[in-house]
């Protein structure tokens, strides 16, 4: 389910993201550039713009089904782009659930970062409304309300972001790492994704044991314990060393 990705889309950001930051030459920063690396880049701003814009990511693969959180959620515009997409991809989990996409969907929001200022801001909008939308921030039964609600929040956190200073020269990595986690995820129920697209072969678990989608277990359970290890990764990434 949508909260479901968003919700490991932001781990997988806070867990990954410093180590992959440390890397040599995976991101740019004038603040860095007399290292030439990474490492320590990702300040506490970055760290948390990043698992919000990550937490969006994660829903962009679900693209492909007009009925999904992302369809919904900027009305007729997103719900016509995603019949486009579902029908170029070969229908849900096609195209948009594989290795091929979280790259292409990474490099091409990494070219944006660094290119077009304009665009960059409004795929970073998007991607913090769509996380908003995904955890299910809004008005229960009210769409206007809810609406309204997302907007709001969303133009704020922008708006602390740019008080802050926040760069998004890692705007790409995070892009890609939520397509990626995504699809990890839908590996993990009982349809399983075609992770080498355009090879249709499906990758997931073995014996029967995957996740059955929207049942209990996800609701009950999976949900509280993603929400803790989120909290716990955000103590261990930013309270008192």
């Amino acid at each position: 389910m949508g909260h479901t990705h968003a919700m490991t889309g932001a781990i997988a950001w806070l867990g990954l993201a410093p180590g992959l930051a440390a890397l040599p030459m995976v991101m740019e920063s004038s603040r860095f550039i007399e290292t030439g690396i990474m490492a320590g880049a990702l300040g506490p701003s970055e760290l948390v713009a990043g698992a919000i814009v990550c937490a969006g990511a994660a829903m962009l693969p679900d693209l492909d089904h007009p009925s999904a959180t992302i369809a919904q959620t900027f009305g007729p515009v997103t719900w016509m782009l995603s019949k486009a997409v579902n029908w170029l991809g070969g229908g849900h989990r096609g195209a948009t659930h594989s290795l091929a996409f979280a790259v292409a969907m990474g490099l091409g929001a990494h070219w944006l970062a660094g290119t077009y200022p304009l665009g960059r801001a409004i795929m970073v909008v998007l991607l913090i409304g769509l996380a908003l939308r995904a955890i299910g921030v809004g008005i229960p039964g009210n769409k206007m309300g809810s609406a309204l609600v997302n907007i709001g929040l969303t133009a704020g956190l922008y708006a602390v972001f740019l008080s802050q200073g926040v760069g998004y020269a890692w705007l790409g990595l995070a892009v890609g790492i939520g397509c990626l986690i995504h699809v990890v995820g839908d590996c993990m129920t009982e349809r399983g994704c075609p992770v080498l697209w355009p090879l249709s072969v499906k990758f997931l678990l073995p014996w029967k044991i995957g996740i059955k989608t929207g049942r209990k277990f996800e609701q009950k359970i999976l949900a509280p314990l993603l929400s803790i290890a989120i909290v716990g990764l955000l103590f261990v990434r930013l309270g008192p060393v």
